[in-house]
């Protein structure tokens, strides 16, 4: 019998296109309260973060406005159909939108690696990606348990690379689960990136 090699324990990550007539005025939304959110700007002063964001300052962007209701709107059924892609039995519990957020990232701002705790699918919605603005960044989990395993080349597949860049077009949607580790590099473009992230909880 002849040697094989079986993929196992596969990481997947769900992109769709939503439609993105409404993103002008999304983007004339953020940046409005980006400039009006002074507990927003606070944190972000007190925490060294180099552009903006509403994480930890407003939890309620759907009710406000209704921009960001349209678009909590239209996740839903994109984070049921990552659910049943994941195979996920909810044993008749459903996902529900827990939280979502602004990011406005300048030139040379970024967001280091990290997970989202307390929740079950996160994902990003693209506003504005000017040229050169970087990709989010997502890290191999097994990567802890590598120990002393040799570097991989980077001509190695797409699943075998310890950390992978998933470009995004505005009006772009990406999901993936909430565990996997990521990042934004620091921003290169010429121009804000502008995007608004979201987590999931089952219950």
């Amino acid at each position: 019998m002849p040697a094989e090699l079986t993929r196992l324990f596969a990481t997947p990550v769900y992109r769709a296109s939503l439609d993105a007539a409404g993103n002008p005025a999304l983007e004339a939304a953020c940046r409005s309260i980006a400039e009006d959110d002074a507990a927003g700007q606070r944190w972000c002063e007190k925490n060294a973060y180099l552009g903006y964001t509403s994480y930890a300052s407003l939890n309620d962007l759907p009710w406000r406005f209704p921009e960001f209701k349209r678009l909590a709107k239209a996740l839903d059924p994109h984070a049921r159909a990552f659910a049943k892609a994941l195979g996920f039995d909810l044993a008749g519990r459903k996902l529900a939108l827990d939280s979502l957020w602004i990011n406005i990232l300048p030139t040379g701002a970024g967001h280091s690696g990290h997970i989202h705790p307390h929740s079950v699918i996160s994902g990003t919605y693209y506003v504005a990606m000017p040229a050169g603005a970087k990709p989010l960044r997502l890290e191999d989990p097994r990567l802890p348990l590598m120990m002393a395993a040799p570097t991989r080349r980077k001509s190695a597949p797409q699943d075998q690379q310890p950390f992978v860049d998933m470009p995004a077009q505005p009006g772009e949607l990406l999901l993936w689960e909430s565990w996997l580790r990521h990042e934004v590099p620091p921003n290169l473009a010429d121009g804000d990136r502008i995007s608004v992230s979201f987590n999931y909880r089952w219950g």
